[in-house]
């Protein structure tokens, strides 16, 4: 399953959504700190509504492989500006929590996490199940079945990411030819940019 890392303010729903796509029960708690669990890296609200701390998760992204942006279907405005994907070298995700609610706007959060650059968006519900499915399936890594919503599925997830995890594979230096090249500045920075 890919690592997903969740940015939103407080009170976006991101705690909520982890514990649904964990299959645990649902109970309200405050994000303190930087939270790296098996598949979903939950982060505190006010690390994305403070510039002082908005930087470092740009940097904390590089720990997964979807970063995922969380709007409340009933939030007021958008905390995420125009084109803020580009700040991650990651896939980005929107998620709108809250459909159920009574004053949700989906239409209208779409839009907000479409004009931030997502490209796929995914509308849940942590406390009727909606879309959770649809969402864990997309984090699974290639595999076919639906994921189950309940304890044991978080458990048997947690020890298929333990036995599966990928090892980092190193990269190949890349051949030095006899030629001199005119452009070698530019043919290094193309190298370390590989």
């Amino acid at each position: 399953m890919k690592k997903i890392m969740l940015f939103g303010r407080v009170a976006a729903g991101k705690t909520t959504l982890t514990q649904a796509l964990r299959g645990e029960e649902i109970k309200y708690y405050k994000t303190q700190y930087v939270n790296y669990l098996d598949t979903v890296i939950d982060t505190p609200g006010e690390y994305t509504e403070r510039r002082e701390t908005s930087g470092a998760l740009a940097l904390y992204a590089y720990e997964a492989d979807i970063v995922g942006l969380v709007l409340s279907a009933n939030e007021p405005y958008s905390i995420f500006s125009p084109c803020l994907t580009s700040m991650v070298n990651r896939e980005a995700i929107g998620i709108i929590t809250g459909i159920d609610k009574p004053d949700a706007n989906v239409e209208r959060v779409r839009r907000w996490l479409q004009l931030a650059g997502c490209k796929k968006i995914f509308p849940v519900s942590s406390f009727t199940g909606e879309g959770i499915a649809e969402l864990a399936a997309y984090l699974k890594d290639g595999e076919d079945e639906t994921p189950k919503l309940d304890e044991d599925a978080a458990i048997e997830t947690a020890a298929k990411t333990e036995t599966t995890a990928k090892k980092p594979t190193a990269r190949k230096a890349p051949k030095k030819s006899a030629k001199k090249t005119e452009n070698k500045p530019q043919k290094e920075l193309d190298t370390w940019l590989l």
